[in-house]
């Protein structure tokens, strides 16, 4: 159905897309060779461009637009503005510039996980190779410095002759390479980034230089390249903790329906990312070209989650209760929370006071490191009417991280609390005495965490296409074999407090005088002030972490590995297909061209892992468990385009794909672990050997006009049937006459996903003067999606992660050296996770029970001016309405987390000679 709102946001844009046409309509006219770009079997997915070097926003929008017009696919792309120029930040923030790309904001304020049309079961490329972080299958697209790439391109439709893997598109991403440039190069540059949050600023650089030399044994071309970034980042949040009824709390709580407690938490600390890639090119004769690839990324992170929390149901009495009327019957639990036979009529709690009620703060000191190593060779033919590329590449990709968290609290006299202020608690406790570094007791158990996950894959390709002509114009034949390794290993060691929570004072245990430290404040939280916790710098102090060691009565140094959390798994896959492309000249301008072909792909896995089976007398005996599975798919595929002349053309295309489950998603053990926090729930997790890969059947067709110098304006639709849908839900299981609520993942069944996609580019090149230099963009996707298996609890329900909305508008100027750029991205209210199956209070007609965003957006800028051909000064902005994530539990009324995401504000040079 179409709403209002939609209807008010499509003619909106329909009115801007018909607008820029009828202003400047004229035919379009053929694309010179410079300005067409040719695939580069050797570096990506077939039909992608290869590196395109311009200079200026309009350069790149150009570049990125004849892309998009002249693949085989439906694909759009982001060309670099320059070397060491891409239009954004980060690759990611980058991509949610595309339709249909929508992002998310992580922990240390980088934007990352890209969605395309809302799925995150992407399939990476880099240069063309499959590429992935750790012992999984997706990518960290931060990973990559985006001063490293020449571009990226996002395919939202498959062909028999790109890697499967992605049931929601395909993303490549193009590194330089010496052939790109003409001679001799140094390009590179330096900025200075400042966090608003922080107040403080931080560095980046990079630098290429690049050679190609003319040699009796044929031309040569050497390319190396680095960059380095160090970051400090802040990121407060304020949350109000799971919903329970006032019935079951302190004295004055009765008939409110309430928030257990409220807190926050900061995450703040440094990262870094080194990295550095080369490449080798050698054109030993005409038809005949060798190159090779080499890239290390790194990742390093020292950071602390500074976490506070108060709860309201460990307190005494309940005073100045506000509630409103909002007010429904719930199903309550002994306990307060959901799950019980008694049926109590609750209103919804908007503000109170709470006496004497128990105030914690933790400490979760993190240290992480990543490293990506990528190594890739291959040799290109080409003679004739016959084209051959073999590649052959190698990645080892490793993660490590360590946390050592402890938590420590106190009684809290006074706590006044507004559970909603605009979407988000706001409270603050009188002489704020979590600051005071006096009179803490340890609370709950010690947390020491520590994981190393290591993936490897060698895998090898040939791509070979005969162009026969005619109709049939060419035939594509290829095959791929890759084998994957995944190793992942952890060990959770989480005694409880000694003697109990509130027993064990922290004074007087030899601890360094200086043990308890200031963190940064939350807004919403005692007016922003500081409250004091363990110091990270102690609690990743190996001396230190032996004496809460043995203060908590467990064993000193690191503990091996625990089975029972870690897994091998090893993969083979085989691959082969055929393609034709094929093409029909009707006479005058009309053209039909496209694709028809098919993939054949067959997996091999095992996996290992080790569950735990608990005794009658209460020990544990572990068990190795292993699974084997084999998969054979046939993935068909077929594309048209019709080109009507005049710069218009329509697409339509079908294709199969599929994606495979993460491998610790597959892990067949089983491992849980008592809460030591009274307010945390038991816990644990499992995977499911038996998970299917994902499928979907996916339908996709365009109109696209082209016009003017750099003119476009696109509208599409599309539909994905997908089947095996994975996702992770709760549920309680009880062990050993213990109930545990454990996360498994779980093939959804059928699901359908479809909706429309617009999208314009225009210049004001008829405007006088200064005003020629006048541009604009937009684009606007509308996803709509639904779980349509009856039988699961979220049927009728749109996928998880998914927005309905989303769009940019942009506003471009570049004239008389001057290249400005502003940017206002918006995603629609969407939910983040299924929390039916917890023990969070909700009304007795609500079966599903999801937890929501709301509707946010952010603008950015970026502003160039070029001192001369080789010197360009830069200043760019992020987030500049510093718009926060707002959370809630089910209903509006009700939020669960505000996260006030940074701003950020950078000046830097760009040289390039």
């Amino acid at each position: 159905m179409i709403t209002k709102k939609m209807f008010l946001g499509s003619a909106s844009l329909g009115a801007m897309l018909v607008g820029a046409v009828a202003a400047h309509a004229q035919a379009a006219p053929a694309p010179t060779a410079a300005e067409t770009p040719q695939a580069d079997a050797s570096s990506a997915p077939a039909g992608a461009a290869p590196e395109i070097i311009v200079t200026g926003i309009r350069g790149s929008l150009k570049a990125a637009e004849t892309i998009k017009r002249n693949s085989d696919q439906i694909v759009d792309a982001i060309v670099a503005q320059d070397i060491g120029k891409f239009p954004d930040p980060t690759v990611a923030s980058a991509l949610q510039r595309i339709p249909g790309v929508q992002v998310s904001v992580g922990d240390n304020n980088e934007i990352q996980g890209p969605l395309i049309r809302g799925l995150g079961d992407i399939e990476t490329t880099l240069n063309g190779r499959e590429v992935f972080t750790g012992d999984g299958r997706g990518f960290s697209f931060q990973d990559i410095p985006a001063e490293a790439l020449a571009g990226a391109q996002v395919y939202k439709n498959n062909s028999a002759n790109m890697i499967e893997g992605g049931v929601a598109g395909t993303v490549n991403m193009d590194l330089h390479r010496p052939f790109d440039f003409k001679g001799f190069t140094v390009a590179g540059g330096a900025k200075e980034t400042l966090s608003t949050n922080l107040n403080e600023s931080f560095p980046s650089a990079s630098l290429l230089i690049a050679d190609r030399f003319d040699t009796g044994i044929g031309e040569i071309g050497v390319l190396v390249s680095g960059s380095y970034a160090k970051t400090k980042f802040d990121r407060p949040v304020a949350f109000d903790d799971l919903m329970r009824s006032g019935n079951h709390g302190p004295e004055g709580a009765e008939g409110a329906l309430m928030p257990t407690g409220t807190g926050g938490l900061n995450q703040f600390g440094t990262y870094s990312r080194p990295q550095l890639n080369a490449s080798v090119q050698w054109q030993a004769s005409p038809d005949l070209q060798f190159y090779g690839d080499a890239l290390w990324a790194g990742y390093r992170n020292k950071s602390s989650t500074a976490f506070i929390l108060n709860s309201a149901f460990d307190g005494t009495q309940i005073t100045n209760l506000q509630t409103d009327n909002n007010c429904n019957d719930y199903a309550v639990n002994d306990a307060g929370y959901t799950g019980g036979t008694n049926i109590e009529h609750l209103c919804n709690a908007t503000s109170y006071t709470s006496l004497n009620s128990v105030g914690f703060t933790s400490d979760q000191a993190h240290k992480q490191h990543t490293n990506d190593y990528i190594f890739g060779g291959g040799v290109k033919y080409d003679h004739g009417r016959f084209h051959a590329n073999l590649d052959v590449s190698y990645e080892k990709s490793t993660y490590w991280s360590k946390t050592f968290i402890i938590d420590v609290g106190k009684r809290i006299p006074v706590l006044n609390v507004t559970t909603n202020d605009d979407g988000g608690v706001n409270y603050d406790a009188p002489g704020n005495p979590l600051g005071d570094p006096s009179g803490f007791y340890f609370t709950n158990g010690l947390d020491d965490d520590r994981l190393r996950s290591t993936g490897g894959l060698f895998s090898t390709k040939l791509d070979t296409k005969y162009e026969v002509g005619g109709i049939l114009k060419e035939i594509q034949v290829g095959a791929r074999y890759a084998r994957r390794t995944s190793q992942y290993q952890e060990v959770i060691v989480n005694p409880p407090a000694p003697g109990g929570p509130y027993v064990t004072p922290v004074d007087g245990q030899g601890l360094p005088a200086d043990f308890m430290q200031p963190v940064p404040g939350v807004p919403r939280i005692d007016g922003g002030q500081a409250w004091v916790q363990p110091g990270i710098d102690y609690l990743l102090d190996p001396q230190v972490e032996d004496q809460l060691r043995a203060l908590f009565g467990v064993k000193l140094g690191d503990q091996p590995y625990d089975p029972t959390r870690s897994f091998d798994a090893k993969e083979q896959t085989y691959s082969g297909y055929v393609q034709g492309k094929y093409e029909v000249d009707f006479g005058g301008p009309f053209v039909l061209d496209g694709l028809a072909g098919v993939r054949i792909t067959r997996t091999d896995r095992t996996i290992r892992g080790t569950g735990s089976v608990v005794n009658p007398d209460g020990t544990i005996t572990l068990v190795p468990v292993s699974k084997s599975t084999s998969d054979t798919d046939f993935l068909p595929n077929f594309s048209a385009r019709l080109q009507m002349g005049g710069g218009l053309q329509l697409r339509a295309s079908y294709g199969k794909v599929l994606s495979r489950p993460d491998f610790g998603s597959l892990n067949p053990g089983l491992n849980y672990a008592l809460s030591t926090n009274p307010n945390i729930q038991n816990g644990g997790s499992s995977g499911n050997p038996d998970l299917k890969p994902q499928k979907a059947d996916e339908y996709d067709a365009t109109a696209e006009y082209y016009f003017g110098r750099s003119n476009y304006v696109s509208v599409g639709a599309y539909l994905k049937n997908i089947t095996n849908r994975v996702i992770t839900s709760a549920d309680t299981e009880v062990i050993n006459g213990i109930p545990y609520q454990i996360s498994r993942p779980r093939n959804l069944g059928k699901a359908k996903l479809k909706g429309i996609e617009a999208g314009a580019q225009y210049f004001f090149d008829w405007l006088p003067g200064a005003f020629s230099g006048i541009g604009a963009f937009a684009n606007f996707t509308l996803a709509d999606s639904k779980v349509e298996t009856k039988t699961d609890i979220l049927y009728g329900e749109p996928l998880i992660g998914v927005s309905k909305y989303n769009y940019n508008l942009g506003f471009i100027y570049e004239k008389y050296g001057i290249s400005f750029r502003m940017v206002y991205n918006h995603r629609s209210k969407y939910y983040d996770g299924d929390n039916t199956t917890s023990v969070n209070l909700r009304p007795v007609d609500q079966g599903v029970f999801l937890n929501g965003v709301r509707p946010a957006g952010r603008l950015d800028f970026s502003l160039n001016y070029d001192v001369s051909p080789n010197l360009t000064l830069t200043v760019d902005g992020t987030n500049i309405t510093k718009t926060p994530y707002r959370s809630y539990y089910g209903d509006t009324l009700n939020p669960h987390d505000i996260r006030f995401d940074d701003t950020s504000y950078a000046m830097g040079v760009r040289f390039r000679f």
